[in-house]
């Protein structure tokens, strides 16, 4: 009888490791998912921002420091991305954002590129892309605190550590981009 209820409680405790492992699984793989509906956004923004910079270059007065700046951060968004390197990624996007809000802005000093059909368009659907990426980010750092959190957790974390699990890190953004907008310099 005791060799059944020992036999009993090791079944037990193996379909539970079963069970954490496989939870971690799908939490790890949910970061990856993530991160893929991220990568996505981004390189359709990629494959865009070339045709909007193409369009502004067509205005012979149009601040061409704006426009490298874009150019040059496009450049570093794609290599953290296809490095994966979160924390660069952060960085490149606070100065591709900064680079595009300059572009829309200088925009609004050339009355025929406002009124461009194809600056409009870009303007709509990178404007878009940002949107969704907002969104995408939001879920990827959902996604890894709930796996961050679970391979902390006991027992979890004696499976996460037996095999290799890692702490992810969040996609987080500097302080300029969370500070207020100063309206006054905007139209200043």
């Amino acid at each position: 009888m005791s060799t059944l209820i020992f036999l009993g409680l090791v079944a037990v405790v193996i379909f539970y490791g079963i069970n954490l492992y496989n939870h971690l699984v799908n939490i790890k793989h949910a970061v990856s998912k993530a991160w893929a509906n991220i990568d996505v956004l981004l390189k359709q923004r990629h494959d865009e921002l070339p045709k909007l910079v193409e369009v502004c270059k067509q205005y012979k007065e149009f601040e061409q420091s704006t426009l490298q700046k874009v150019i040059e951060a496009r450049s570093q968004v794609q290599s953290a991305r296809e490095r994966q390197d979160i924390g660069a990624l952060g960085q490149a996007e606070d100065m591709l954002r900064a680079g595009l809000g300059g572009i829309f802005a200088v925009a609004e000093a050339y009355p025929e590129l406002k009124t461009n059909e194809n600056f409009m368009q870009l303007q709509t659907r990178i404007t878009g892309l940002e949107n969704g990426i907002a969104d995408r980010r939001e879920l990827y750092n959902e996604s890894v605190n709930i796996y961050n959190v679970g391979i902390e957790q006991f027992p979890a974390t004696l499976i996460a550590n037996m095999f290799r699990y890692q702490a992810k890190p969040l996609l987080e953004f500097s302080g300029s981009e969370k500070a207020d907008v100063d309206m006054k310099s905007l139209f200043g």
